[in-house]
């Protein structure tokens, strides 16, 4: 089953240098196991691929629900050197939002996840 992440989950993010920083917490409780599974660094860099020029890193916060991303390169040199629209990379977080992952229908089903439409 497709599922977008934007009706599993809500995200903030922010910027350090040219480093943005974006977190991803699971909407209930029982759907962070498949933001662990499914968003994983290598989809998350493929999803940002040709807007970031570095690596991407994930770190687990499974206590909050939660996964938060450090994307390298993204911000052209950050906030006062970059001449990018989004140079502090608020846009980030609703970016991610935008992935659609694929999720076995025997879990969806099992999660009660929405179905994207």
């Amino acid at each position: 089953m497709k599922v977008r992440l934007v009706d599993i989950a809500h995200a903030r993010s922010g910027d350090k240098g040219d480093t943005a920083n974006v977190g991803v917490i699971a909407l209930e409780t029982r759907w962070y196991q498949v933001l662990e599974k499914f968003v994983t660094r290598n989809r998350v860099a493929e999803h940002f691929r040709g807007m970031i020029e570095g690596s991407v890193d994930r770190y687990e916060l499974p206590n909050l629900n939660a996964l938060n991303f450090l994307l390298h390169g993204a911000l052209d040199g950050g906030g006062t050197l970059s001449l990018k629209t989004d140079a502090q990379g608020k846009v980030y977080s609703t970016a991610l939002l935008r992935m659609v992952i694929d999720v076995p229908d025997a879990e969806a089903r099992r999660l009660e996840l929405p179905a994207a439409t």
